[in-house]
């Protein structure tokens, strides 16, 4: 099912539905994520916050595949990934989600353009196409210029844009983002999420970023606080500016005892 006629039977694009996550066995137990629901509409752009040790990333590791969960549903575009096989689901990865991590993991020995490319060869898209689709997104993001260059011969902040970019070739329903900015400088930082900003609010890309940052998260319409495996609560920005929406997730922030002090 494409996002779009997801979105025309009223369907979220994520729907997570009471998971938990334990690790470990009798004596031993550690209850990672605990009772956690939640969705994510098309076109949002939502994070998640929470101290080290709350379970976020494990949570974006489950809503990604990356990891399962121990109970629980989690639907995207329909489908509950959890019930799918592991070639059913090796395709459901490939062709409905993005990810873009804080490392770039971009692979030293092709070019950004040849990068870039990798999904849509992987799943034998025509070359016309692949080039068409490549040029397209590598404009969105402002990294033409860098399209025939190595990872190394380029800068922190475009190997995350080319990340990005590969994320986005394929047309995801989902984009992942698991602490994009945290090997970043604040230049580069902001250029990362300026460009993920503009996706989402022109192309409608949908975004589920995990982050420390509070600088990061004030990009976000929605905030998503974690704690202790649970959600604790969560801020939308509305009619705020970034500034006002920025103190307001640091408040909670303090109030959680956390992390988050990247100032504006």
């Amino acid at each position: 099912m494409t996002t779009q006629e997801s979105q025309a039977l009223g369907r979220p694009v994520l729907a997570v539905k009471h998971i938990q996550k334990v690790y470990g066995a009798r004596g031993n137990v550690t209850r990672a994520l605990q009772d956690v629901s939640f969705t994510v509409e098309a076109g949002e752009f939502v994070s998640i916050m929470g101290p080290s040790g709350s379970g976020k990333s494990t949570l974006l590791n489950c809503v990604s595949t990356i990891d399962s969960v121990t109970s629980g549903e989690v639907h995207i575009n329909g489908a509950d990934v959890t019930r799918l096989g592991p070639q059913k689901l090796t395709r459901f990865r490939r062709e409905q989600l993005g990810f873009i991590f804080q490392a770039s993991n971009l692979l030293d020995t092709l070019t950004a353009r040849e990068n870039i490319a990798l999904p849509l060869t992987i799943a034998r898209v025509k070359p016309d196409e692949v080039l068409k689709r490549v040029e397209d997104v590598a404009a969105r993001l402002s990294i033409t210029q860098v399209l025939d260059k190595y990872p190394y011969q380029m800068s922190g902040g475009q190997q995350q844009r080319v990340a990005a970019a590969r994320a986005l070739v394929t047309n995801p329903a989902l984009i992942m983002a698991d602490e994009p900015t945290g090997a970043l400088d604040s230049k580069n930082a902001r250029l990362l999420l300026e460009s993920l900003e503009t996706l989402n609010q022109r192309d409608g890309a949908t975004v589920l970023m995990v982050t420390h940052d509070s600088f990061a998260a004030s990009y976000t319409h929605r905030v998503l606080f974690i704690r202790d495996g649970r959600l604790f609560t969560e801020l939308h920005r509305g009619e705020m500016s970034r500034q006002q929406f920025f103190d307001r997730i640091m408040q909670v922030v303090a109030m959680m005892g956390g992390e988050g002090n990247d100032a504006l």
